[in-house]
């Protein structure tokens, strides 16, 4: 019995250790190499075909320069304003999450951008305690090994924007009918407020609480000034 927990042992240090060289291997290679899919594409295809319905697919991976700077400010001020300033983790949007959720039966986040960009690459969508830690071990990497213009990158391409629609490039192609880079700022607004429920709102002929979402987004880009990386 001591000789089977001695070599369980081994073989979850092994496997341990395996997994750490893994992830900060896969990190490293993403700080260059466009993600060219992520598990969400994956399962929602899957969750089609097995629905036997057609499977919509939309993403087309585009560097930085080629999205608006409207559309990065507008994720920003919608999804995580301290963006340029925590390192990956908003600790006061947590706590005030925090005591909501103690309050209400509705879970409240409070996800960063590198957040959700860590869940998107490397993990799966559903909420469990284990892919919590999980995320905030890959928060941690991403943030120590990419900068905050190439984890907005990644998360610009990777983004759930629609159903079946990924990516800056494809929800700009797929709503408005035009490259990433050319997305004015209503157009960029339009796009951020979605991004709640991407698969049940329209970021086109949108309906009034998008549109309320729309305009509120719009002031806070005014608010927020010029979007500039070290």
């Amino acid at each position: 019995m001591k000789g089977f927990f001695k070599k369980l042992f081994k073989w979850i240090f092994k496997a341990f250790i395996g997994f750490l060289i893994l992830s900060v291997f896969s990190v490293i290679v993403f700080r260059w190499i466009p993600v060219p899919f992520t598990p969400l594409m994956l399962i929602r295809n899957m969750e089609q075909w097995g629905k036997g319905e057609k499977a919509p697919f939309e993403h087309d991976w585009v560097s930085m320069d080629k999205i608006s700077q409207n559309l990065a400010k507008a994720v920003i001020v919608s999804e995580d304003q301290k963006f340029m300033e925590h390192f990956g983790f908003d600790v006061e949007a947590i706590e005030k999450a925090y005591e909501k959720n103690k309050k209400g039966k509705r879970i409240k986040g409070a996800s960063t951008i590198t957040q959700q960009t860590a869940k998107n690459v490397f993990l799966w969508p559903q909420r469990t305690y284990i892919r919590k830690g999980f995320e905030v071990y890959f928060t941690f990497l991403i943030e120590v090994f990419w900068s905050k213009k190439r984890i907005l990158e990644v998360y610009l391409n990777s983004i759930e924007m629609g159903k079946g629609v990924y990516g800056a490039e494809a929800a700009a192609q797929h709503w408005f009918r035009k490259p990433a880079a050319k997305l004015s700022s209503y157009e960029a607004a339009s796009i951020a407020a979605i991004l709640p429920n991407p698969r049940r709102f329209r970021a086109s002929r949108s309906s009034g609480y998008i549109e309320n979402r729309k305009n509120w987004i719009l002031r806070q880009m005014n608010y927020y000034g010029p979007l500039t990386f070290d």
